[in-house]
This record gives structure tokens, sequence and C-alpha cells, in this order.
């Protein structure tokens, strides 16, 4: 069984919309992991992973992240496929949009994990972002503040887009 973690924090609560949505139209085979209580054995146990890393304040990880980043940077995450959404707030923090995601993606890289969903930078408007990759976010970016009736048919492109990707289709 090619079981997927869908870690986030339990008590944000536009994560856990999310979260929500993407476990809906996911369908079977995937796991609800509160970050906040995150373990390094829990994080090790799948193959396939969607993490949900909002950008705080100026471009930071929030600190359930934050915490369990020194755990992660002794796993070798060789082989596992990483997808991250993350919310911003385009309009107000355009210099770091999504930040997060772009965090995450980095150290999971550097740790060997291979990044997936990787989406358009078409229909945002910032001035930049740590997760812009060329011309794309390395991820699901949500801004709930400034464009939240796309929010949906962006998860679930997303989620298309992924099932394609992790082979679970």
């Amino acid at each position: 069984m090619n079981t997927t973690a869908l870690i986030y924090s339990f008590k944000s609560n536009k994560s856990a919309q999310v979260a929500k949505k993407i476990n809906e139209e996911w369908g079977k085979n995937i796991d609800l992991v509160d970050a906040d209580t995150l373990t390094d054995e829990q994080f090790m146990a799948y193959q396939n992973y969607i993490l949900g890393v909002p950008t705080w304040f100026d471009g930071e990880l929030p600190n359930y992240w934050d915490e369990f980043i020194p755990a992660m940077e002794e796993l070798n995450l060789k082989g596992k496929k990483f997808a991250i959404y993350g919310n911003g707030d385009q309009k107000n923090y355009p210099e770091n949009f999504v930040d997060g995601i772009g965090i995450m993606a980095e150290l999971i890289e550097v740790l060997g994990g291979e990044i997936i969903g990787f989406t358009e930078t078409e229909g945002y408007n910032f001035e930049k972002s740590f997760a812009v990759r060329g011309q794309k976010l390395c991820g699901l970016a949500l801004d709930f503040e400034n464009q939240n009736k796309q929010n949906i048919p962006r998860i679930v492109s997303w989620i298309k887009q992924l099932k394609a990707e992790t082979t679970q289709e």
C-alpha cells in the first residue's frame, strides 16, 4: 500500500482548511499527521508527503516546523517525494510571499528528498519569493486574504497533478 502523509498543524485554521480539501480530493491512502507533535519516526514512515508550510511574519517558518528542523537535519530523505503547500499574503508581504515553501523545499533537497508539485507563478502578484524556482513555485501557494476564491480550484488541480506525479491514479 502506498500511503501518503499529509502533515500540517491541526491548530492552524487555514492550513487545516486546505488539508481537509486535500484529504477529500485525495481519497484513500492518506494519513493525517499533526506537525505540532511530529516525531522523526512518524516522519520517516512514509515515501510520499504533502506538507502544510505557511509563511509567518516576514518570511519565516511556523514554530512547529522550526522546532522539528533539528531532527529533520539528521534524516536521509533519499527516495522520498515531497509536495508542499503554504499560505501567504502577496499584497501585504510581497517581498517574501510563501517563503516558507521555499525554505522547506531547500532543506528537503539538501537531505536528498525530491520536490514535486511545482505550480505556475502566473496569477499571483508579488515582488519575490524564496519559493520561486525558475518560472515556477516549488509548491502550491494559497492566499486566503487576496485570492480566497481561487484556493479550491488550485487545490483540486494540484491534487490531480500530485496523484500523477506519485502514481496514485
